[in-house]
């Protein structure tokens, strides 16, 4: 979530991205065994995910000297830069606000209703409360409850349909 960026790792990487032009969604550090993976999710202003591979690569190369130079990440790293894709990750308030209407993954921090994970459609969000509906049955999900989510994609026949001529 990107109220969770660290933020030393925050006031590195946000001024680069929107240097670029794009915003700054989620930073997901995975430690473990080395090499530990940093992946950061960018995004357009307009929310819609269009972000080209190549403005990915430029952003990753100075974001990855960035962290270097100040030796942020205490272990070696592997760094990924993307967008958010098909099933973009809910990171912000308005992350949620964009997806209402559809279906989405969430997990809590805690129990809520005696259950962690949620998958359903996101009826409204309001800032600090997603509502869903999940197999009939609603709920109230409190915005700084959500440890993770993502929009779930549905495939479609039309995803495979070759273009008519």
């Amino acid at each position: 979530m990107y109220r969770d960026i660290p933020p030393e790792l925050l006031t590195l990487i946000e001024p680069i991205v929107t240097a670029h032009g794009y915003e700054l969604v989620d930073v997901d550090v995975r430690r473990g065994r080395p090499p530990w993976l940093v992946r950061i999710t960018i995004d357009t202003p307009q929310g819609d995910g269009r972000v080209p591979i190549d403005r990915c690569a430029q952003v990753s190369r100075e974001v990855g000297t960035q962290l270097d130079a100040e030796d942020a990440i205490e272990r070696t790293y592997r760094l990924e830069v993307s967008s958010p894709g098909l099933s973009r990750v809910l990171a912000r308030e308005r992350d949620f606000a964009a997806a209402c209407g559809f279906e989405v993954s969430v997990e809590t921090r805690r129990p809520l209703d005696g259950r962690r994970r949620f998958r359903g459609r996101l009826e409204s969000f309001d800032g600090s409360v997603a509502r869903m509906l999940v197999d009939g049955t609603a709920f109230a999900i409190p915005f700084d409850e959500v440890a993770r989510a993502h929009r779930v994609y549905d495939v479609t026949a039309a995803d495979f349909a070759r273009p008519k001529r």
